[in-house]
């Protein structure tokens, strides 16, 4: 495969989870720093969440470009399956990231924490995280329905993309599920922040937490189903490398 092919493959890929991964790798960034700034653990936790969703839509982005390649004698069916494969490994991880979460809210819950200096700043970044999330989670939501053949706009873009969720390809469908679990997410601990500093119900923080891993959990979990249930896998009795071209 040639640099020019190489560059096509890269404009071929899919859009949503590159503007996902550089959305996620901000919003680690000013979690880091929000970390910092409150002596926050939870920040710092979020950012480490961050940082992994980040590097798992890398990965689904760098599953859709490789997919593009050309069928060879060897794979002569080509190699979209790659995006099969690599939207369940990256199911697999959030899987495993849901563990850590619902580990850390069942903790919090045993143990409250008291809240952390700079809860203003803590809010705004969320706010700042939510805006960021929301925007990638409207971008696949165009791609849903772009993918279905439906031309819509205003709300019905959100509704239809309900709709025709399976219609659309695995990466855009793993990017969706997501971010959708990362609006919730950000919605949730939004809430924490602001109810545990004005009621001091510390233990809200744990609850909260725990739906967040809980959410993962079945989003994982209907991500990798759907996947399963797509992949074909296959060769031709010809070993040959060399591409059909």
């Amino acid at each position: 495969m040639g640099i020019k092919q190489v560059f096509e493959c890269v404009k071929k890929g899919n859009q949503s989870s590159a503007l996902a991964m550089m959305g996620n790798t901000l919003i680690a960034i000013t979690e880091f720093i929000a970390g910092i700034i409150s002596g926050s653990g939870a920040m710092f936790a979020a950012a480490m969440h961050s940082l992994g969703d980040a590097v798992n839509q890398g990965f689904i982005f760098m599953g859709s470009v490789l997919s593009q390649k050309k069928p060879t004698k060897r794979f002569p069916n080509g190699f979209e399956s790659l995006n099969q494969i690599f939207s369940i490994i990256a199911a697999l991880v959030v899987f495993s990231m849901a563990y850590e979460t619902i580990y850390e809210g069942c903790r919090l819950i045993k143990h409250p924490s008291e809240p952390s200096r700079g809860v203003l700043f803590n809010v705004l970044i969320l706010v700042l995280n939510l805006v960021i999330d929301g925007a990638v989670l409207l971008k696949a939501m165009k791609e849903i329905n772009q993918d279905a053949g439906v031309v819509v706009k205003g709300l019905g873009i959100v509704l239809q993309s309900f709709k025709y969720v399976s219609k659309a390809t695995p990466p855009t469908r793993f990017v969706f599920y997501e971010d959708l679990v990362s609006v919730s997410s950000a919605i949730l601990a939004l809430f924490a922040v602001v109810i545990t500093s004005i009621t001091k119900i510390h233990i809200l923080d744990g609850v909260f937490t725990l739906i967040i891993g809980l959410l993962m959990i079945g989003v994982s979990i209907r991500v990798a189903y759907d996947n399963i249930v797509e992949l074909k896998i296959g060769k031709s009795p010809i070993i040959d490398d060399q591409s059909i071209d």
